[in-house]
């Protein structure tokens, strides 16, 4: 395999979790007897230009289908985040109804309802079907592909170009990150902004995230690399923010090189950062394997424990980063008896994978389990807010977090 960016020759291993089906293909029961897709789930590090990339071995079209299960607005903690965003980016670019924003991968609509109650003109690009017919009955003018170079000049012929090119937890998800930096800066108006986020390698490194890792996730990125693939397609990084979601994200803000905007000191304080770390050297990259070992172990510890004390354990948040543990740990339904899930979308199917149930969570004052597990730890506060009425009983929750397992009360 070649980089996905430099084309250079792939022989450096980061992390290597197995084989997994894709996180996101949650099961119907009739498919339980059939047949499913593992993948290898391994990622590897260019020692050239330093992208940290999965190994390809499936399209987007495979991964990302119509009935897509992810909702962004599921979540509360999500939701405000992009109502703050939304005020915010509006003062800082003075947005009104002369604008035009796009958002790429605008999924339910959970971000550009924000931008349509306040009258500027907004487009949501957007490939999965379910997704797709959400954001539309919110109002949202939605465009049903993958974003590319060819779809960013067909929205330049049939609209115009964006003053705001905004992009939540999608740089990571293309196969072909240069074609869609190339999309980027076609569509970008003259004195517009480009934000991203995505999760920052560095926390990954750091806090023993390998639970974030999933077929899904095509890169991992750092400002670095990001900041040499947008230079190569005439792109300056000039803002940079350090935020909390997922746990430890960046937003970059980008506009054409010719700009007159200055570098904000963040950007180079944070470039330092990372090269004093040594994400451009192999030595960042060497411990994750061992670190993951670790977690694996101590969860198939506890769960063993637990079952022979003969206590009930269950999960909250059928998320990928669920999949990915459970799976790299080879946990089945007589370890974890089901995972509570507040998306209608996830309820009554299975895990993939470990074909664990997913209940809705009124099924939690039912069974009154000992044990919750909760999978994605990086809303953990809003989890426990939302049921910690199993405390009355004497059950407790857990996550795992920065490679520890955390009892949680709060």
């Amino acid at each position: 395999m070649k980089c996905r960016h430099c084309l250079a020759k792939l022989n450096k291993k980061f992390i290597d979790l197995g084989y997994a089906p894709p996180s996101n293909n949650y099961l119907e029961k009739k498919q339980l007897s059939e047949l499913e897709i593992y993948l290898p789930l391994r990622v590897l590090v260019c020692h050239k230009c330093w992208l940290v990339q999965t190994e390809n071995y499936t399209s987007p079209s495979d991964l990302f289908k119509k009935n897509y299960a992810y909702l962004s607005s599921t979540s509360k903690t999500w939701v405000k985040h992009a109502s703050d965003y939304t005020n915010a980016i509006i003062n800082k670019l003075s947005l009104s109804s002369k604008s035009f924003v796009v958002e790429i991968a605008s999924n339910d609509g959970y971000l550009l309802k924000n931008f349509v109650n306040k009258k500027i003109p907004c487009l949501g690009i957007e490939p999965t079907e379910l997704s797709a017919e959400i954001a539309k009955s919110k109002g949202v003018k939605v465009i049903k592909r993958f974003f590319d170079s060819t779809v960013a000049k067909e929205v330049i012929e049939n609209y115009q170009k964006a003053d705001l090119i905004c992009g939540n937890n999608v740089y990571a998800h293309v196969p072909d990150i240069n074609d869609f930096t190339k999309g980027l800066k076609l569509l970008l108006a003259k004195n517009g902004t480009i934000t991203l986020e995505y999760p920052h390698l560095l926390n990954l490194i750091i806090k023993k995230q390998f639970d974030t890792i999933y077929h899904e996730h095509y890169s991992y990125l750092s400002l670095t690399i990001t900041q040499k693939i947008f230079k190569k397609f005439g792109l300056k990084i000039y803002d940079v923010e350090q935020l909390n979601t997922h746990g430890g994200s960046l937003r970059t803000y980008a506009c054409h090189d010719d700009d007159s905007r200055k570098i904000n000191l963040s950007v180079t304080h944070l470039l330092r950062i990372e090269k004093n770390y040594g994400l451009e050297e192999m030595r960042a990259y060497l411990n994750l394997q061992k670190n993951a070992y670790k977690i694996k172990s101590q969860f198939i510890k506890f769960l063993v424990n637990e079952k022979s004390k003969g206590k009930v354990i269950c999960g909250y948040g059928a998320a990928a980063k669920a999949n990915t543990l459970i799976n790299y740990a080879g946990v089945k339904n007589d370890f974890i008896d089901f995972i509570c899930d507040a998306s209608k979308q996830k309820q009554n199917k299975f895990m993939p994978g470990s074909h664990i149930p997913i209940v809705s969570p009124n099924l939690l004052k039912k069974i009154k389990p000992d044990w919750v597990i909760i999978f994605p730890w990086n809303i953990s506060g809003e989890i426990i807010q939302k049921v910690n009425y199993i405390q009355k009983w004497g059950g407790k929750f857990i996550s795992f977090e920065n490679g520890k397992i955390i009892q949680r009360k709060k």
